[in-house]
């Protein structure tokens, strides 16, 4: 019961907490950056931003409708936000399709179809719900050593008293944790990619983002 399934790739997930939860805190978080943050409120480059982003929307709508399958945006409140920071090489897509790219990035994007390929890759992550999967880890990650201390009398407990060592903190560090994000991560350069091509967008422009990047 508590697991899902990424739309497309079909891989099962993890999911104890409500998706409606975590948008509502991404929303929430969201306000809050944008509140703080210096950004830029009009010209070409946030209109492109606009403009793909509405593209992707449509397409991935659409792909699932066609599809006889429930769309995973359905519930989403898209909004997008160019932040100005040139240092700062990055974009993201919080849970419910609130997405900002810094000014940074688009020395590495250089057009449009470079930029579909970033954005269709953070959008990937809010329609893979990975926000919700990552999330759901962690608390099972703290519920199972809570209860192992417990049955084991305490004794995790006095070993993170004895060396300081955090027992969660480590188990993430040594892999119950990080190789998942990395799926994360190769799934949405998948599924970024199939949405940027559904939106009308060259993907092959992707392999030239990343020769720019690791230069």
């Amino acid at each position: 019961p508590s697991c899902s399934t990424v739309p497309i790739t079909e891989r099962k997930q993890l999911s104890i907490i409500p998706e409606s939860r975590i948008n509502l805190q991404a929303a929430s978080a969201y306000e809050k950056f944008r509140s703080k943050t210096k950004l830029i409120n009009s010209g070409k480059q946030l209109n492109e931003i606009r403009e793909i982003g509405k593209k992707i929307e449509i397409a991935v709508s659409a792909f699932f409708t066609k599809s006889g399958k429930d769309d995973p945006t359905k519930n989403f409140d898209w909004d997008y936000i160019l932040v100005d920071n040139n240092k700062v090489v990055n974009a993201w897509c919080m849970p419910g399709g609130k997405i900002a790219v810094y000014t940074g990035i688009l020395e590495v994007t250089k057009n449009i179809n470079g930029l579909a390929a970033v954005m269709g890759h953070e959008i990937a992550h809010a329609v893979a719900k990975h926000s919700v999967e990552r999330a759901s880890r962690n608390v099972l990650i703290n519920t199972s050593t809570q209860l192992i201390d417990i049955l084991s009398g305490g004794k995790l407990s006095q070993v993170n008293r004895v060396t300081g060592m955090n027992t969660v903190g480590l188990l993430s560090s040594i892999g119950i944790t990080n190789p998942f994000n990395r799926k994360q991560e190769t799934e949405a350069d998948y599924l970024g990619m199939i949405f940027a091509s559904l939106s009308g967008y060259d993907i092959r422009e992707t392999v030239k983002v990343w020769e720019r990047m690791r230069e």
